[in-house]
């Protein structure tokens, strides 16, 4: 969402600055004709692309089928996020080898 990373506090990870997304995503979008899939990681990449969407980032990666082709939401995993890892195992076992899966299908169309 930025391109930069701004930092964590104690317990949270710091959100990205107002306007930027806004600012700069059609403009770098638009120079990128050809985007078969974006990965949306974490909550604020969710909540901007996907607007309507109301669940938890959890729920969202869960039912993550929803919003293909064009998107793949995922949980944000810093160090700290291997217990999410750990009580979402269908994380691993469904949703990164779909991803393998898309994004070798897209490679492999050029």
């Amino acid at each position: 969402m930025d391109f930069y990373y701004p930092g964590k506090g104690k317990s949270v990870i710091y959100q990205p600055r107002q306007g930027f997304a806004e600012r700069w995503h059609p403009m770098i979008l638009g120079n990128l004709p050809n985007i078969q899939l974006t990965i949306l990681i974490g909550q604020y990449a969710q909540k901007y692309y996907l607007p309507e969407n109301k669940d938890n980032v959890t729920n969202t990666v869960k039912n993550y089928r929803q919003f293909l082709p064009h998107f793949m939401p995922l949980v944000h995993l810093p160090p700290r996020n291997q217990l999410w890892v750990t009580k979402n195992p269908w994380f691993e076992e469904q949703v990164i080898p779909e991803l393998q899966i898309l994004v070798k299908q897209i490679i492999n169309k050029d």
